[in-house]
């Protein structure tokens, strides 16, 4: 059974995304990305770190980094709710350097969107301060905004972060 006016035209690349808050704003994020949703945890913080570094956490034999979304893109810490969690994403700092675990602390990261990607559309705004924050996608509820996990983390923060790939260092 084919639908009326649909002949021939190519089938929506839907996608699904992982829905969280900050604040009253919402933002997405692509499951693809994402490797496991987990309930907050508690984390062994990084000396000298910037504020939005939460800290670092051992999942399955790795030490996984973590950040707190809310921190880094609007000053304030995640609200610690029910429904916030440590969401672990795929991380890739370099093409160089096999892909990594990097945890993100998220409010209200409980429901989730399929959308076609082509639903998000430019803001008009390049903000240089927060390149992982994408385009934009309306609804009934509002505006929600895309966080590219890519773009998340500076050349700097990540060499805090993680250690290269090829580096066994072990401590004294």
């Amino acid at each position: 059974m084919s639908i009326p006016g649909t002949a021939g035209a190519p089938a929506p690349r839907h996608k699904l995304f992982l829905v969280f808050s900050i604040g009253q704003d919402r933002f997405a994020l692509q499951a693809a990305e994402i490797a496991e949703v987990l309930p907050r945890l508690a984390l062994k913080p990084i000396a000298r770190s910037p504020g939005w570094v939460a800290g670092i956490f051992a999942h399955r034999g790795q030490m996984v980094p973590v950040i707190d979304l809310s921190q880094l893109a609007f000053g304030h810490p995640a609200a610690a709710r029910t429904s916030t969690r440590l969401v672990l994403v795929h991380y890739r700092t370099d093409p160089r350097y096999p892909e990594r675990l990097l945890g993100l602390v998220l409010e209200h990261a409980n429901e989730t969107l399929r959308c076609s990607p082509d639903e998000f559309r430019s803001y008009g705004l390049n903000n240089r301060e927060a390149p992982y924050l994408g385009p934009v996608r309306e609804d009934a509820q509002g505006m929600m905004q895309w966080v590219r996990v890519g773009d998340l983390l500076s050349e700097a923060v990540c060499e805090l972060l993680y250690m290269p790939a090829d580096t066994d260092e072990v401590g004294p």
